[in-house]
C-alpha cells in the first residue's frame, strides 16, 4: 500500500479522524494476529467475532491506525461502515496506481488456481500481487489492490459473486486492464436459480470493462463466449477449439499431470504441467491467454507454466501414502468440478494398475436441479469404470447407477463409516475424497492416512516377527 495519512484516509473514506494524524505505511488487516509495523487495522464486525474487541491485540502487533464504526482506542476513523469504506480507499488507491495492470478473473470453476497459475508466470516478469487464499468478495478483492504500491506492476483479482451485481461492484472498484471469465458451470445455481442467471452475474466482468481493455472468454460452455458482444474492444478466446487464439493440442496426462502443446498467435510450444488434473488445461490456457496480451514472450509463458505450483488448501492435495495414493480434493464441488476430479482419479488409477476409489460427499447450493446432478456424477462414476463409488451421508449418487454396473457401491451414513473402508483397500489403490466445503470431507481423508498407516505398520511388525529396531 502507498503510504497515507490518517486524515487523508478520513477524507477518502468520507470518514472522521480521532486522535493523531498518523501516517499508514503497511497494507491493512482484517486479523489482528496479521497486523504489521504501521499497518491500518479494519474492525470489521462478523456473524462471530466483532474486530472491534481486537483492536488493542492489533496496536500491540503494530498497526497504528483503525478503521472502525463505534469508538475505539485512538487513533481511529469512525464510519458509518467499514466494507464500504474499504472499497472506497481501494478504488482511489486504484486509480492513483496509474501504472498498475489489473485482471479480474471469474467463472464457476478454477479462478483460484487460474490466480495462482498466473501469479508465478508474471512474477517472474514484474512485481506481482494477487490475493491470499480465496479472497474474491467485496473484503477479499479491494485487500488485493490495497497491497499494491508504486512499484508493482500487475494486481491479480478474483471475483465471486453471491447476488446479481457483486461483480459490477467489484469491477467499479478495482477497473480492470483484463477481464477473464474462464467458464460458466451451475455451481451456487440454488442461489441464483439457473445457469443463465449464473452467466449473466458472471458476465458483469465484461459488461464492465472500458473499451481499451481487454476481455478473455473461455470456451467450455455455450455461455461464455458470447459475452463477447458485452465488450467493444479487444477479445481473445482460449480453449482446445480450432478457432480459439489460444489453444491446446496433442493433450495427454503423465502421472495425473497434462502434457500438450500450446498454440498462440506467436507460434507453438510444449507445456508440462505440475498440478493435477485433465482440466488444468482450461487454466492453463487463460493464463497463456493474459500473458500473452500483456506481451510476454511464448518462452516466458511457457517456463512460467512449467514451474507453476498450486498451494490451494484441500484443492488436488496428492499424498503419497505407503504404497496408496490419497487425492484429496475436499475444499469445494460442484458437477463440472466432480466430473474433472473423477476423470483424475481414472487416469491415476489406470498408471498405477490399482482400483480407485471415490469417497464423495453431497454438494451443496444446486437447488432443484441436486437429486438429477447427484443421480448423473454417481452415473459418471460408473461410465469411468470406477471400481469403488463411496457415498458419503450422499445417497443420491447411487440413484441411477444401473444395475449391471462393474461399480461396486458403498453407502455410508458418516465420515467414520466411510473410513472403515481402509480395511478393504490393496496396495496400489488411488482415493479421492471430494465434497462441498461444509462436509469437512478432510477430515474423511485424515482419517483415511491413519488408519492405513497404522495397517501398513501393523503388517511390517507382523512380518518383522513383532520385533523393532
Amino acid at each position: 500500500m502507498i503510504a497515507l495519512k490518517a486524515s487523508e484516509i478520513a477524507t477518502i473514506v468520507g470518514g472522521t479522524l480521532h486522535g493523531d494524524d498518523i501516517e499508514v505505511v503497511a497494507p491493512p488487516v482484517i486479523d489482528s494476529r496479521s497486523a504489521t509495523a504501521g499497518s491500518l487495522f479494519i474492525a470489521f464486525k462478523g456473524e462471530h467475532v466483532d474486530g472491534h474487541d481486537f483492536v488493542s491485540d492489533a496496536r500491540s502487533r503494530g498497526a497504528v491506525l483503525t478503521l472502525a464504526e463505534r469508538a475505539v482506542e485512538t487513533p481511529y476513523v469512525l464510519v458509518s461502515d467499514c466494507v464500504s469504506a474499504l472499497g472506497a480507499l481501494a478504488h482511489e488507491i486504484r486509480k492513483r496506481l496509474t501504472s498498475l495492470t489489473v485482471i479480474g478473473i471469474t467463472g464457476s470453476q478454477g479462478k483460484t488456481t487460474t490466480k495462482e497459475l498466473l501469479a508465478s508466470v508474471l512474477s517472474n516478469h514484474a512485481p506481482t500481487v494477487a490475493p491470499k487464499g480465496n479472497f474474491n468478495n467485496q473484503i477479499g478483492a479491494p485487500l488485493s489492490l490495497l497491497e499494491c504500491n508504486e512499484t508493482t506492476r500487475y494486481c491479480i483479482v478474483e471475483m465471486g459473486a453471491r447476488h446479481p451485481g457483486d461483480i459490477a461492484h467489484l469491477c467499479r472498484i478495482a477497473e480492470p486492464n483484463i477481464g477473464v471469465v474462464l467458464r460458466v458451470g451451475t455451481a451456487h445455481i440454488g442461489e441464483f436459480g439457473s445457469q443463465e442467471a449464473i452467466a449473466k452475474t458472471k458476465s458483469e466482468l465484461i459488461s464492465s470493462l472500458n473499451p481499451s481493455a481487454t476481455a478473455i472468454l473461455g470456451t467450455y460452455d455455450e455461455f461464455t463466449p458470447a459475452m463477447s458482444a458485452l465488450h467493444q474492444g479487444k477479445v481473445m478466446t482460449f480453449g482446445e477449439k480450432q478457432g480459439c487464439d489460444v489453444r491446446a493440442t496433442d493433450v495427454e496426462i503423465r502421472e495425473g499431470r497434462a502434457h500438450f502443446d500450446l498454440v498462440t498467435p506467436e507460434g507453438r510450444t510444449s507445456i508440462g504441467l505440475r498440478i493435477i488434473g485433465l482440466h488444468q488445461v482450461a487454466n492453463a490456457l487463460a493464463v497463456a491467454a493474459v500473458a500473452s496480451a500483456l506481451g510476454l514472450t511464448l518462452d516466458q509463458i511457457a517456463s512460467g507454466l512449467a514451474t507453476a505450483e498450486s498451494h490451494a488448501k484441500w484443492r488436488m492435495e496428492i499424498s503419497e501414502l505407503d504404497s496408496l495414493v490419497l487425492i484429496n480434493d475436499a475444499y469445494n464441488a460442484s458437477p463440472e468440478a466432480m466430473s474433472a476430479a473423477l476423470q483424475t482419479l481414472v487416469h491415476f488409477a489406470q498408471e498405477r494398475g490399482g482400483e480407485s476409489w471415490a469417497f464423495l460427499g453431497k454438494m451443496h447450493e444446486l437447488g432443484e436441479s441436486s437429486p438429477q446432478d447427484h443421480a448423473t456424477i454417481g452415473t459418471l462414476a460408473s461410465d469411468l469404470s470406477i471400481d469403488h463409488l463411496v457415498c458419503v451421508g450422499a445417497p443420491e449418487y447411487a440413484g441411477a447407477i444401473p444395475s449391471g454396473s462393474q461399480t461396486t457401491v458403498h453407502q455410508c451414513a458418516d465420515k467414520f463409516a466411510a473410513a472403515e473402508l481402509v480395511n478393504a483397500m490393496n496396495e496400489g489403490d488411488v482415493v479421492l475424497v471430494k465434497a462441498s466445503r461444509s462436509e469437512k470431507l478432510e477430515e474423511l481423508a485424515q482419517l483415511i492416512t491413519e488408519k492405513w498407516q497404522a495397517r501398513t505398520e501393523g503388517a511390517a511388525d507382523r512380518n518383522n516377527g513383532g520385533k523393532t529396531s
